[in-house]
């Protein structure tokens, strides 16, 4: 039996929380937890949730997600998923090295040899939005996320519409019609208002609309689906099935689930066999580290309706590390004109940098999340 002798967390720059699992007989995996921001909270409950592996034949995987997910009164959440996030890929990880396959060989094995990807680009004027995209364009990327605004008033005015539109407008113009925007609203706008935007856009093709709603608001979702033709995306604030479902119903086109957030690969599959029945492509969220990036694509190559990957190598608020500093070989996770050629290690498929993680967890780091205000002082969704 493969059992789990040791289970550890480590706090890493830039704002990652990475877990280490190793068998008795040597097997090492790796996950990650990271809950932005929250990922001090997220190590207590991994180190909870490890009584519940200590001991236990590490192959059981399905078994340990059940336990883990469903073991207790009080279950779900973002704290919760976390954690049972970074110990599923980890487990998943070391049933790869224990049969001397890549993840996507165990989940029935690869439906596509490369993953397209996308990175987010930033900028608060037209011309910054230019700059940025013709800098993504230059390192391959054919796909880029950009934030729909900043903090915008519960009824926007005329300003803040334009703003919007200027800004995606000078993006289509930068990337032509042969590369794809995505415009992230990250539930900073009202119904009403993005409502009254998203016609707005059309006639610059976005790739996607996405989390046009607060997560807490998804029942409102249906209301902006049927309002516009673009399609609409959300997922990132999500943690299971059940929450998949009301908006899968409603008529997304795009689910974004966390596979640092949403029960990692076990779970993560099972939302995406959900969305084939409503005929909605896979689009994981993944602003974090190279353990959550490579846990994506492992998914992704054994999953048929998997649309494309974000990644955040380069992204502004990598402080302190980036996405391939703890990797020994960065090559795996290395994209060639905008794509990700399908991994062969066994596993997730990298090779972390023990040594590396070690150091940076000793410096660790306090990451939060900013916090915005609209001009009355009263709160605003960043």
């Amino acid at each position: 039996m493969t059992t789990i002798g040791r289970i550890e967390t480590f706090l890493v720059a830039p704002r990652w929380l990475f877990v280490r699992i190793e068998t008795t007989d040597g097997i090492v995996g790796w996950g990650e937890a990271t809950c932005e921001g929250r990922s001090e909270t997220v190590r207590t409950a991994v180190e909870q949730l490890s009584e519940l592996l200590i001991g236990r034949d590490a192959l059981r995987i399905e078994d340990h997600w059940q336990v883990m997910t469903k073991g207790s009164f009080y279950r779900g959440g973002p704290i919760l998923a976390s954690a049972v996030s970074g110990l599923d890929q980890a487990l998943w990880d070391i049933a790869g090295k224990h049969y001397g396959a890549p993840v996507h060989q165990l989940l029935g094995g690869p439906v596509r040899d490369r993953i397209r990807v996308y990175g987010w680009v930033g900028g608060d004027e037209p011309s910054e939005v230019r700059d940025q995209i013709s800098a993504a364009v230059e390192t391959g990327l054919t796909a880029v996320k950009m934030n729909a605004s900043g903090r915008m008033s519960p009824v926007a005015s005329v300003a803040e519409l334009d703003g919007v539109v200027q800004r995606v407008a000078a993006a289509r113009e930068v990337l032509g019609d042969q590369r794809d925007v995505a415009v992230d609203f990250h539930g900073r706008f009202s119904l009403a208002t993005a409502r009254r935007v998203a016609p707005l856009l059309e006639p610059y093709r976005p790739f996607f609309l996405e989390e046009p709603v607060v997560p807490e608001n998804s029942h409102l979702i249906g209301e902006l689906v049927r309002s516009t033709t673009t399609p609409v995306s959300t997922g990132e604030r999500l943690y299971n099935r059940q929450e998949f479902l009301p908006v899968l119903q409603a008529g997304i086109a795009v689910a974004q689930p966390d596979l640092s957030h949403a029960g990692g690969i076990t779970e993560v599959r099972k939302i995406a066999a959900l969305a084939e029945v409503y005929d909605v492509q896979l689009a994981p969220h993944c602003p974090l580290g190279p353990i959550a990036l490579a846990s994506c694509l492992q998914v992704g190559f054994a999953t048929p309706n998997y649309l494309i990957q974000e990644q955040s190598i380069g992204i502004h608020y990598n402080l302190g590390a980036e996405v391939l500093d703890y990797c020994l070989d960065k090559k795996p996770l290395t994209f060639v004109d905008g794509y990700v050629e399908r991994l062969t290690g066994p596993g997730l498929g990298i090779e972390i940098d023990e040594h590396a993680v070690r150091a940076a967890d000793k410096r660790g780091h306090a990451w939060r999340s900013p916090m915005w205000r609209h001009r009355d002082g009263s709160y605003a969704e960043w």
